[in-house]
């Protein structure tokens, strides 16, 4: 039996996760911006379940969600984090209201409850996080620049986070799904459109919108779920992985294009050493 510390778990992948967890015989403390949201849960397992409230945009409630974790099953041994908010809108359309908050909680939120954690799971020299990236934390795309740019410092965190901790017995993976059906779609900051970006990001943002259950979204959150609680529970975990055939593909596409463009400037790389 493991504690599992979840963030966003009211809903989407967070909540599939904490049932995963919860039906594997382990113990959950879940976050919501409001605990209330998470009285599903608790009164199905009153027992093995914590409900706290927590914003990541509010450092000083990520302290104290983790220490409330800590001091009711005597530490954490999964964080998973999950929480995260979503942004269409073209670059020039970016509003910094909105940007900045997005990366107040998709990147900086995500780095102070590691930071928050870390000196528990060191202290017993053990421990897994995982960090709920993205198909878009490789892989750009019109509509999604800014949603992407949190994605990929995530997972620039995550490669730094795992050669620091792995010598100290914690294991730290990014797992990258394509869509998800979540009813993220729903929830996503918008701005006002510029006309120009018609054949581009709004394309992609009207596709969004238009297929919400199928090209979108064709991942189920619950065997995700799954596929965690098998990999946290068998000790062999990879330190990215891709989740859902979309995902995959692209992200493979993606590493042949940087392949393909690094190699054809090879020499013009290896030109600019002192001679």
């Amino acid at each position: 039996m493991q504690t599992w510390f979840i963030t966003g778990a009211s809903s989407g992948l967070g909540a599939a996760i904490a049932e995963a967890a919860l039906g594997a015989g382990h113990r959950v403390a879940a976050t919501a911006r409001d605990s209330a949201r998470l009285r599903r849960l608790v009164a199905a397992h009153p027992k093995s379940m914590l409900a706290l409230s927590m914003d990541l945009t509010k450092p000083s409630e990520i302290m104290a969600a983790i220490a409330d974790a800590e001091d009711w099953q005597g530490g954490i041994d999964v964080l998973v984090n999950n929480a995260a908010i979503g942004y269409v809108a073209a670059i020039e359309e970016g509003e910094e209201d909105k940007i900045r908050r997005l990366f107040d909680t998709n990147f900086f939120g995500v780095a102070s409850t590691i930071r928050a954690a870390l000196p528990g799971m060191r202290a017993k020299r053990s421990g897994t996080i995982i960090n709920v990236s993205s198909l878009n934390g490789l892989v750009a795309m019109p509509a999604l620049g800014y949603y992407s740019a949190t994605k990929f410092a995530l997972e620039a965190l995550n490669d730094a986070l795992h050669q620091e901790v792995s010598p100290l017995g914690i294991k730290v993976m990014s797992i990258e799904p394509g869509g998800v059906r979540t009813g993220i779609i729903e929830r996503n900051l918008r701005s006002p459109r510029i006309d120009a970006y018609g054949p581009t990001a709004h394309a992609i943002i009207d596709l969004l919108e238009s297929d919400r259950q199928g090209v979108y979204a064709p991942s189920d959150p619950h065997r995700i779920a799954d596929v965690l609680i098998r990999l946290v529970e068998s000790g062999d975990l990879p330190l990215r992985l891709s989740l859902g055939a979309d995902s995959w593909s692209a992200i493979m596409a993606k590493l042949e294009s940087l392949s393909s463009d690094y190699e054809k400037f090879k020499d013009v790389s290896n030109s600019t050493y002192f001679r």
